[in-house]
């Protein structure tokens, strides 16, 4: 079944100097890398194109001064893009006006960063409540609704606190629950759980994890964290140099990254949390066979290690009509966990 595509960016550049437009004109839309230095221009952006389907957690990464954070200013227009198109489910966002902007940010756009940007005289019910008082709606509804997005973060009995009244991590489920009580269709996060200590990170990775899994939003989500990534991103999009260098799923990206630069960020990956028994078993022409002990294509190897590694033989994989799709091998789960063959 085909997804939905809800954003697509294509062939996006931000440059930042002097006259962007005239130094893109001049050198015909692809300047160079040496272009860039001896003139003084900065690519944060260079010819980025993706789209991002409806439902979707796609995770922008790559270390600073990737693009990462860039790219989602550009699709939010918080940064227009010097050159590029944009679209919004279907319409031109490049052609929206100030008006319609602010309107799309209102009502179709949350958006949560580092910094929680919190109101510090404002308790939290108001805090949450804020975006909605900023679109006119009336006192009564704007606090039921603020008070449901409180309960969903986990905050409810909270509501009269203020921010220095609260932890870090409460304070980021506070900004989470604000940029939700629009109930945006498309969600914005970046990096909003880096300035987290790692057990309120974690914490808030699983909250966030089953917020989606209720809420079900397209969100694009920045990070420079791989295992955050792996552990919430459908898909994943690494940046270097302002380029998109490859974007796929985590799976794909530990087994078949494109270059060097994307094998590093993918080293110490969970791997066992990542790869699927699919991906790595030996297929088999004739799917028939004893199905007896088998395991599900769809697992991941981390589920499976220990029956594998104690097998004498080969462990039948079963696909979801209940067939026999190919065998996985001790060695071949040992070189998927440890990159080297079982001795």
């Amino acid at each position: 079944m085909q997804q939905e595509i809800q954003i697509t960016c294509r062939n996006i550049w931000k440059v930042f100097g002097p006259n962007p437009e005239e130094f893109m004109e001049r050198h015909k839309g692809n300047p160079s890398p040496e272009a860039f230095k001896a003139e003084g221009y900065i690519g944060a952006v260079q010819d980025v194109s993706f789209d991002v389907y409806a439902g979707e957690i796609l995770i922008i990464m790559g270390l600073s001064g990737s693009g990462k954070s860039t790219i989602i200013r550009c699709i939010t227009r918080l940064n227009d893009p010097t050159r590029g198109q944009m679209e919004y489910e279907g319409k031109d966002l490049l052609r929206a006006t100030a008006q319609e902007l602010i309107e799309l940010r209102r009502h179709k756009m949350g958006m949560v960063f580092q910094n929680f940007g919190l109101l510090p005289h404002r308790d939290v019910l108001s805090n949450v409540a804020f975006p909605l008082e900023v679109q006119g709606i009336d006192l009564a509804t704007r606090n039921a609704r603020a008070k449901e997005m409180v309960d969903l973060v986990g905050l409810g009995g909270r509501e009269n606190y203020f921010p220095r009244e609260l932890s870090g991590g409460q304070q980021q489920r506070v900004g989470i629950a604000r940029s939700l009580a629009v109930e945006p269709d498309v969600w914005f996060l970046d990096e909003p759980f880096s300035a987290l200590d790692p057990l309120i990170r974690a914490e808030m990775q699983d909250e966030f994890i089953r917020l989606q899994r209720m809420l079900k939003k397209t969100i694009v989500f920045i990070t420079h964290d791989f295992e955050e990534a792996t552990k919430l991103a459908d898909r994943i999009g690494i940046m270097k140099d302002g380029r998109m260098v490859q974007l796929d799923t985590a799976e794909e990206l530990v087994l078949n990254p494109a270059d060097d630069y994307v094998a590093e960020f993918a080293r110490n990956a969970p791997r066992d949390r990542i790869v699927s028994v699919g991906a790595i078993m030996e297929k088999l022409q004739d799917e028939t066979g004893s199905t007896e002990n088998g395991i599900s294509a769809k697992a991941k190897i981390g589920e499976v290690a220990e029956q594998v590694l104690n097998s004498p033989a080969p462990v039948p994989v079963i696909g979801e009509e209940g067939n026999i799709l190919g065998m996985l091998s001790r060695e071949r789960i040992t070189k998927a966990l440890f990159g080297k063959e079982d001795r």
